[in-house]
């Protein structure tokens, strides 16, 4: 009877050793599959750098080019109109500019130190669902633009920006989706509210990108292998 309850005792320790070992072999599968279908090295220092170059890129915006904070209407002059136009757009791009060179290069760092370099194939998957809606939104947001309504190009930003993390989100990380869904209602809000567009905009690029930015990096890139 002693003999049966230690042999018992020995094969149940054996079979939940074995079961241990069968969960992280399933645990270390799941991670090498979501590795190789998700894009991981999304450094959230690419989110706070581009939050804050939209900050910077809206101050000049408000400041410098539009000179009425409050306003998001040209002057009435073709002359003062086009002059704001070319501003405003060279202000995008500038802005478009660094945030994509810094998120390159803290996600690129970020992938080297966690050994998180993605495929090909995914850099391709993640572009092109990204891509689409950020180039519509780019072209619809431009024809405002150039009509003269402002508070509607924003709304295209926005919206379509909101839209693009939402579609790419499934290739990256969860906050990506969320932080798509504040940007489509901002964009909405700035429908309603075109006084105030200009505002929702740097909400919406700039402070949501810090602020989700930094969770990330305290969630993912802070924690250790």
């Amino acid at each position: 009877m002693f003999r049966n309850l230690i042999n018992f005792a020995a094969q149940s320790t054996f079979y939940f050793k074995y079961m241990n070992k069968q969960i992280e072999d399933i645990k270390a599968i799941r991670e090498m599959m979501e590795k190789s279908s998700k894009f991981l090295s999304l450094s959230g220092l690419s989110g706070i750098s581009a939050g804050a170059i939209a900050i910077i890129g809206a101050a000049l915006a408000y400041f410098h080019i539009l000179r009425e904070p409050a306003s998001a209407n040209f002057d009435t002059t073709h002359e003062v109109m086009f002059r704001e136009i070319t501003l405003l757009i060279t202000d995008a791009s500038a802005v478009l500019l660094f945030s994509i060179c810094f998120g390159i290069y803290f996600s690129w760092r970020k992938s080297v130190k966690k050994n998180l370099m993605p495929s090909k194939s995914l850099i391709k998957r993640t572009l092109y669902n990204l891509g689409i809606p950020l180039v519509a939104g780019g072209i619809f947001a431009l024809i405002f633009l150039l009509r003269g309504d402002l508070a509607m190009a924003i709304t295209m930003t926005l919206t379509f920006y909101g839209l693009a993390l939402i579609n790419v989100s499934k290739y990256t990380l969860d906050e990506v989706h969320y932080l798509g869904l504040t940007e489509v209602v901002l964009g909405i809000v700035a429908a309603l509210f075109p006084d105030w567009s200009l505002l929702l905009w740097t909400i919406g690029f700039g402070v949501c990108h810090i602020i989700y930015g930094t969770a990330m990096y305290i969630k993912y890139d802070l924690k250790k292998e």
